[in-house]
């Protein structure tokens, strides 16, 4: 299978180089990866400058081809892709990652781990977003290794066409590890800014620490916590179905929105 890694921790990361190793075994690998980290751009795309592309002589996996990609990781897929793959070269599968901390809940919707994963499935690749908890006793190498083992399963219950959110957490409760499905939990952050006086200027620096909310037993973050690795089925489509069927409308290709 020809496989497209991408992620946002940049090229030179160590997730992707251990995702590289664990499938080049037995599938075609290209790495198409920011040139520097690019960690918290979701879905961004760059619009107003070049953006540069270089090949990675030095990735240190054999036979794979990587590019350095100054951008982020949408940019990297959308290169690579639109402008660089010929189309009969296009991969049939997509990850991004292994990402160095979690991508739980709503960190979706920040993630440019997802962002790249995203990006593939809305040219119509299957893809996979793959974090390993922060602070997990697993390496980069075991969970790649264990993800590998298991993308043959994890194919065949996304059939054609998926888009998927995995995270390994902090410990596993089993080993081999135990795959499970799960929604997306609640997750936000107690925000602190440090206040910046530099040269005459103001800066604020952002850190903080995640906290969840109502986080159900089938929750990411809940199945995570107890140490599942957890698989979550994600959509690029952000229609409001239920307000539309509160409006008489019985989905989004049928009715009209107003007269």
């Amino acid at each position: 299978m020809r496989i497209l890694l991408t992620n946002d921790d940049g090229v030179g990361a160590p997730g992707i180089a251990a995702l590289a190793r664990a499938l080049s075994e037995e599938h075609e690998v290209v790495v198409a990866a920011p040139a520097v980290e690019q960690s918290g751009m979701a879905h961004a795309m760059t619009v107003h400058r070049d953006i540069e592309v270089r090949a990675v002589q030095d990735f240190g996996v054999e036979g794979v081809e990587a590019w350095g990609i100054d951008g982020t990781p949408t940019d990297c897929v959308k290169v690579y892709l639109e402008a660089m793959a010929a189309r009969e070269q296009w991969p049939e599968l997509l990850i991004s990652g292994v990402n160095k901390g979690a991508n739980l809940g709503t960190d979706v919707l920040y993630s440019g781990t997802v962002g790249g994963a995203l990006e593939g499935y809305m040219h119509g690749i299957p893809a996979v977003a793959l974090s390993l908890d922060l602070h997990s006793s697993l390496a980069f190498d075991e969970a790649a290794a264990m993800f590998a083992e298991k993308l043959t399963w994890l194919c065949e219950q996304g059939g054609d066409y998926f888009l998927f959110n995995v995270n390994f957490p902090k410990r596993l409760r089993q080993n081999p590890p135990e795959f499970v499905w799960a929604s997306l939990g609640h997750r936000d952050y107690k925000n602190a800014f440090e206040r910046i006086e530099r040269d005459g200027n103001l800066y604020y620096h952002i850190g903080g620490e995640p906290y969840d909310w109502d986080c159900d037993e089938h929750s990411d973050i809940r199945l995570a916590g107890e140490g599942f690795v957890t698989l979550t089925p994600l959509t690029a489509d952000m229609t409001d179905i239920s307000a539309l069927r509160a409006r008489g409308v019985s989905s989004r290709f049928s009715g009209r929105l107003a007269e």
